[in-house]
Protein backbone atom coordinates (compact mmCIF):
# COMPACT_ATOMS: atom_id res chain seq x y z
CA UNK A 1 0.00 0.00 0.00
CA UNK A 2 0.97 3.60 -0.57
CA UNK A 3 -0.48 6.78 0.93
CA UNK A 4 0.00 10.07 -0.92
CA UNK A 5 -0.78 13.39 0.75
CA UNK A 6 -1.30 16.22 -1.74
CA UNK A 7 -1.14 19.74 -0.34
CA UNK A 8 -2.97 22.45 -2.28
CA UNK A 9 -3.27 26.18 -1.66
CA UNK A 10 -6.24 27.44 -3.64
CA UNK A 11 -6.82 31.02 -4.71
CA UNK A 12 -9.35 32.19 -2.07
CA UNK A 13 -11.93 33.42 -4.56
CA UNK A 14 -11.97 30.00 -6.29
CA UNK A 15 -12.35 27.63 -3.33
CA UNK A 16 -15.95 26.62 -4.14
CA UNK A 17 -15.10 25.85 -7.76
CA UNK A 18 -11.96 23.96 -6.73
CA UNK A 19 -13.89 21.82 -4.26
CA UNK A 20 -16.59 21.06 -6.85
CA UNK A 21 -13.99 19.81 -9.35
CA UNK A 22 -12.04 17.96 -6.67
CA UNK A 23 -15.10 16.16 -5.32
CA UNK A 24 -15.98 14.98 -8.84
CA UNK A 25 -12.44 13.60 -9.17
CA UNK A 26 -12.55 11.99 -5.71
CA UNK A 27 -15.89 10.28 -6.37
CA UNK A 28 -14.57 8.80 -9.61
CA UNK A 29 -11.21 7.90 -8.05
CA UNK A 30 -12.67 5.67 -5.31
CA UNK A 31 -14.16 3.54 -8.07
CA UNK A 32 -10.73 2.75 -9.53
CA UNK A 33 -9.49 -0.77 -8.71
CA UNK A 34 -6.15 0.53 -7.40
CA UNK A 35 -7.61 3.22 -5.14
CA UNK A 36 -8.44 2.17 -1.58
CA UNK A 37 -9.37 5.61 -0.28
CA UNK A 38 -9.44 9.20 -1.55
CA UNK A 39 -10.13 11.85 1.09
CA UNK A 40 -10.52 15.59 0.61
CA UNK A 41 -10.00 17.69 3.75
CA UNK A 42 -10.16 21.45 4.22
CA UNK A 43 -8.19 23.47 6.76
CA UNK A 44 -10.52 25.04 9.37
CA UNK A 45 -8.19 28.01 9.88
CA UNK A 46 -7.59 28.55 6.14
CA UNK A 47 -10.40 27.26 3.88
CA UNK A 48 -8.19 27.83 0.83
CA UNK A 49 -5.83 25.13 2.12
CA UNK A 50 -6.99 21.71 0.94
CA UNK A 51 -5.30 18.36 1.43
CA UNK A 52 -6.00 15.20 -0.55
CA UNK A 53 -5.18 11.91 1.15
CA UNK A 54 -4.95 9.17 -1.46
CA UNK A 55 -4.50 5.53 -0.44
CA UNK A 56 -3.43 3.12 -3.17
CA UNK A 57 -3.25 -0.69 -3.23
CA UNK A 58 0.30 -0.67 -4.61
CA UNK A 59 3.03 1.55 -6.02
CA UNK A 60 1.70 1.20 -9.60
CA UNK A 61 -1.80 2.48 -8.81
CA UNK A 62 -0.94 6.23 -8.76
CA UNK A 63 0.25 6.03 -12.38
CA UNK A 64 -2.96 4.24 -13.38
CA UNK A 65 -4.93 6.95 -11.54
CA UNK A 66 -3.08 9.70 -13.43
CA UNK A 67 -3.94 7.98 -16.73
CA UNK A 68 -7.71 8.32 -16.15
CA UNK A 69 -9.91 10.82 -17.93
CA UNK A 70 -11.33 12.13 -14.66
CA UNK A 71 -7.85 12.89 -13.31
CA UNK A 72 -6.87 14.72 -16.52
CA UNK A 73 -10.09 16.73 -16.35
CA UNK A 74 -9.42 17.62 -12.70
CA UNK A 75 -5.76 18.52 -13.35
CA UNK A 76 -6.61 20.79 -16.26
CA UNK A 77 -9.61 22.36 -14.51
CA UNK A 78 -7.89 23.24 -11.23
CA UNK A 79 -4.45 24.24 -12.47
CA UNK A 80 -5.31 27.95 -12.69
CA UNK A 81 -7.19 27.80 -9.37
CA UNK A 82 -4.07 27.09 -7.34
CA UNK A 83 -2.21 29.88 -5.58
CA UNK A 84 1.01 27.85 -5.87
CA UNK A 85 1.95 24.49 -7.38
CA UNK A 86 0.62 21.56 -5.38
CA UNK A 87 3.07 19.40 -3.48
CA UNK A 88 2.89 15.78 -2.43
CA UNK A 89 4.50 13.43 0.08
CA UNK A 90 4.41 9.63 -0.13
CA UNK A 91 3.92 7.50 2.99
CA UNK A 92 3.86 3.85 4.01
CA UNK A 93 0.84 3.08 6.18
CA UNK A 94 1.66 1.84 9.68
CA UNK A 95 -1.83 1.60 11.20
CA UNK A 96 -4.18 0.31 10.11
CA UNK A 97 -1.88 -2.15 8.38
CA UNK A 98 -4.25 -3.77 5.89
CA UNK A 99 -6.39 -2.58 3.02
CA UNK A 100 -9.61 -3.37 4.92
CA UNK A 101 -8.82 -0.79 7.60
CA UNK A 102 -8.41 1.94 4.98
CA UNK A 103 -11.22 1.06 2.59
CA UNK A 104 -13.64 3.82 1.59
CA UNK A 105 -17.25 3.54 0.68
CA UNK A 106 -17.90 5.26 -2.64
CA UNK A 107 -20.24 8.21 -2.21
Amino acid sequence: MLVVQVDVQVRPELVAEFLEATLANARASVREPGVVRFDVVQDLADPAHVVLVEVYRDADAPAAHKATTHYATWRDTVEAMMARPRTSVRFTPVFPAGVDGWASVAA
